[in-house]
This record gives C-alpha cells, sequence and structure tokens, in this order.
C-alpha cells in the first residue's frame, strides 16, 4: 500500500507538471525514477493485452501491463490536474512572476540530475545534447495557432500533447498553446467538465500514450546514454519559457500592460482574468525590488523541491 502511494504522489507531481506550459510530466517522471518503468508498462498496451481482455483474463491482463502501476500513477496525474487547474489559474492570473520563478527553478535543477545520470559523455551523447537544446529553443519561438473546437483537431491536439507530456523537456501545455487550444483544453474545459472537449482530447492522448511508448521504449533501450542526453537537452532548451519577466503582446502586436506581480491589467489597474497572449518576448528585471528577490527566493525553493525530489526517489530505491 505504501509503494502505491509514493506511486500516486509521483503521479500528482506529473499531473501539476503537465498542467503548466513549458513544464513537463516526464520530467518528473525521469526525475523521480519511474520514466523507463512507465514507458514500458503503456507499451504493454499490445495484441496479447488485447487477446487477455478479450478471454475474460483480467488477473493475467493485469499482470501483463502491470496495471496496479499505471493506476496508481495515473490517479495521481488525474487528481493533480482537475485540483490543481484552479489553484494554477489563480496564482497565473495574478502572480505569473512567482509561479513561473519557482518552475524555472525547479527546471534548471532537473537539467542536472537528469544529465547526471548519463553513464558516458561520448561524443554521440554530447551531439545529441545540443540538438536536444536546439530543437526545444527552436519550439519556445513558434508562434502559436488559434483556437479550433473541431473534434478531429482536438483528437489531434490529444495525441501531440501527451507525447509531449511523457517525453522530458517537452511541455504538452506548451504544445496546446503552440496549438491554440491550451485555455481551451486546460482551463475551461477542465474547470466546467467540458465533455466534448475532453472526450476527443482523451481519445486522442490513449492512443498517442501508447503507439508513442513502443517508439520512445526502443530508442531508450537501444541508445540509453543519447535519449538521456537528448532529453537533457530539451529540458535545458525548454527554460527560455520559464523565464519569470516577459514582454507580452496581444493579436495587433500591442504590448499588454501588466502590474508589479507581471499580473495583466486593464485601463483601470484592475486584474484581468482572461488574456489571450499572441507572442511574448523575455525582458530583464527593472532593478531589485522586493518581488524581484523574492522570485529568485522562490527560484531556490524551485531547486530544492527537485533536490529532496531526488534525495526522496534514490532512498526509496534503496530500501527496495
Amino acid at each position: 500500500m505504501k509503494d502505491y502511494f509514493v506511486l500516486a504522489l509521483k503521479g500528482v507531481g506529473m499531473g501539476a507538471a503537465n498542467v503548466i506550459p513549458g513544464v513537463s510530466g516526464g520530467t518528473v517522471a525521469l526525475i523521480t525514477g519511474i520514466f523507463e518503468k512507465l514507458i514500458d508498462s503503456l507499451k504493454s498496451f499490445d495484441l496479447t493485452a488485447f487477446q487477455l481482455l478479450l478471454r475474460f483474463r483480467f488477473k493475467e491482463f493485469a499482470q501483463h501491463v502491470n496495471l496496479s502501476f499505471l493506476v496508481s500513477v495515473f490517479m495521481g496525474v488525474a487528481i493533480s490536474i482537475l485540483s490543481l487547474a484552479r489553484v494554477l489559474e489563480f496564482l497565473f492570473v495574478n502572480y505569473p512572476i512567482y509561479i513561473w520563478a519557482y518552475f524555472f527553478g525547479l527546471i534548471l535543477a532537473s537539467v542536472y540530475f537528469v544529465g547526471k545520470t548519463v553513464e558516458k559523455w561520448s561524443v554521440s551523447a554530447v551531439v545529441s545534447i545540443i540538438i536536444g537544446t536546439a530543437v526545444a529553443f527552436s519550439i519556445c519561438f513558434l508562434s502559436p495557432a488559434t483556437e479550433n473546437d473541431n473534434f478531429l483537431y482536438l483528437i489531434a491536439c490529444g495525441v501531440i500533447a501527451i507525447c509531449s507530456m511523457i517525453l522530458p523537456g517537452l511541455s504538452g501545455s506548451f504544445v496546446l498553446i503552440l496549438l491554440g487550444n491550451y485555455h481551451l483544453v486546460v482551463i475551461e474545459a477542465v474547470n466546467e467538465m467540458r465533455l466534448d472537449i475532453l472526450f476527443p482530447i482523451l481519445i486522442g492522448a490513449g492512443v498517442g500514450l501508447v503507439a508513442f511508448s513502443h517508439l520512445l521504449s526502443w530508442i531508450f533501450k537501444k541508445f540509453r546514454d543519447q535519449t538521456i542526453a537528448t532529453l537533457t537537452g530539451f529540458i535545458l532548451g525548454s527554460m527560455v519559457i520559464l523565464w519569470p519577466w516577459k514582454t507580452s503582446f496581444d493579436s495587433q502586436g500591442m504590448e499588454i500592460p501588466v502590474n508589479q506581480f507581471g499580473a495583466f491589467i486593464g485601463q483601470d489597474g484592475a486584474i484581468l482574468k482572461e488574456v489571450k497572449v499572441y507572442n511574448y518576448s523575455q525582458i530583464l528585471p527593472d532593478g531589485f525590488d522586493s518581488v524581484v528577490l523574492q522570485a529568485l527566493a522562490w527560484m531556490v525553493v524551485g531547486i530544492i523541491s527537485i533536490w529532496l525530489m531526488e534525495k526522496f526517489a534514490g532512498q526509496a530505491e534503496k530500501a527496495k
């Protein structure tokens, strides 16, 4: 029971990461030591698993796909997404600089902890981290598409987003931003339980999860160091998204006003709850005031969070 609870907590971390644009649930899975097991378990949904289900051999099916492991992790993911969506919405609306700073520190530390699992830094591993960094960095500057609630498009969003969510360094939420459907899916559909949006997303996610896990598992086993190096590069390159201080622009290219915490404000100075950002650029903070110092403190908290997570995962692994 304790093991299942620990797995659920790791799932909670993955779910929280997947809600944040720029943070990958796959990164959390990699850091907490369940990434390879997760991919292998998902890969087990094959023809054999289908045949066991058709024959109503549920016990053998559960063992074949490692069902108890998957249920524990994804229960944590679901609880986290459903419970944190509103909290994160509030934080992003009112204190975006602080929440971005925390996750910036989180991912900064992840680069080190994921990178150190590379057993041998060969030439191919070094080339892999450079390529991974360049690809993720380039993705950060793509222009977002417009919102689209077409059924087939939502299925495609589910496929693409779930592949990004389990791939360390690539954020499923950020991919949804690029596809134009982040607010529609993560905020509106989750908070309002809009099944017309969630159903096609879940169809795409299910198909993408099983199909992509086969490819990723094969690559991970065949080219382990190069794969981890590439994923480390993905994490490093995606950090530009998380930089707390940004200048944001609307569809007309006009700068959107913000207050000292980075929250969007209207002409009357009141905080705006819904703002569609079409482009942004990173900037340096204007001096070292209390907000900047607190943001730096939140970066440190993010770094410590990953260190504690890594330490906890290491102790759990030794205890087995």
